[in-house]
């Protein structure tokens, strides 16, 4: 009897965690009413991200810090990079218009220039990154004719939207944790990188970092903000996890070093077979510290 309830627990949580894709979809009589949850779901729903355990400082034995590109042409990295169309639902949202939307709507605050998180930025400062206003040669002669206003038609407006997004770079800290004796990983920030919106247009494309975000702060929003799961679309797979369990490809591009952070394209010039040996040698360094860890 025992037994019986046991797994009658267990397939109710299978089922409120596969309902979390496309709430009331098949019991839906309307477009409308798919997505809305019961007054039992609502209750029953602990949809948050899993918190950090706290780390003393005396137990991190070692630490390291390092800088990741992640390369959305890969496509173990796909399901950070789409959808780029967004009307194929409102439950289906890229990483890139999960941390924008957040932004937009103050829900992420901690938005910084840079990866050392020093000059705070808000949306109103970004959103001149965002998107472009040209005018036509046509709406320069009705300014030169003493008009007012210019013809709607001849206002160029170019937007960044998912689809220009390239890369993330992200920063992160590895340690070894001595109180557990296991090596760990905890994310600090991420970074879209994406066309200048002003060379967007152009053969010859200036790269720029569009902002950085301090990611404990963004963990509710992408908790919230899911990406499409290839195996099994009924059970979603949050940014929040993805990111946290490294499910992604990413090369180190830089580490914290005593020549001011410098990348190592600084000091492994034009040479992009070396660039990435290195960058497995400071991947290799971290790692072995763990496994000398056990060597007596």
């Amino acid at each position: 009897m025992n037994a019986r309830k046991f797994l009658l627990i267990i397939f109710s949580l299978m089922g409120g965690l596969a309902s979390n894709a496309q709430s009331n979809l098949l019991n839906a009589k309307t477009p409308a009413e798919i997505g809305l949850k019961t007054a039992a779901q609502l209750i029953s729903d602990n949809d948050k991200p899993l918190a950090y355990g706290y780390v003393h400082d005396r137990d991190i034995l070692m630490g390291k810090t390092v800088w990741e590109i992640i390369d959305l042409s890969e496509k173990i990295n796909f399901p950070l990079y789409f959808p780029i169309d967004e009307n194929i639902g409102n439950d289906r949202r890229s990483l890139y218009t999960a941390l924008t939307n957040g932004i937009k709507k103050g829900k992420i605050t901690e938005v910084y220039s840079d990866s050392y998180f020093n000059t705070k930025k808000s949306f109103k400062d970004i959103e001149a990154s965002l998107s472009r206003i040209d005018t036509t040669d046509a709406g320069r002669e009705q300014i030169n004719a003493g008009r007012k206003s210019i013809s709607a038609e001849y206002i160029l407006r170019s937007d960044l939207t998912a689809q220009d997004v390239t890369q993330y770079k992200i920063k992160g800290f590895w340690y070894f944790d001595k109180r557990q004796s296991e090596l760990k990983y905890r994310l600090l920030g991420i970074c879209p990188v994406t066309p200048d919106v002003y060379t967007m247009n152009s053969d010859e494309k200036d790269y720029i970092e569009l902002f950085w975000v301090f990611f404990p702060d963004a963990r509710n929003v992408l908790h919230e903000a899911k990406a499409f799961n290839d195996k099994n679309s009924s059970m979603p797979v949050s940014f929040d996890q993805i990111l946290n369990s490294r499910r992604f490809n990413s090369v180190i591009y830089k580490e914290e070093n005593v020549y001011g952070d410098r990348e190592i394209k600084e000091y492994m010039k034009d040479n992009a077979l070396n660039q990435l040996i290195e960058s497995e040698r400071v991947k290799e360094k971290i790692r072995n510290f763990e496994s000398d860890m056990w060597n007596y």
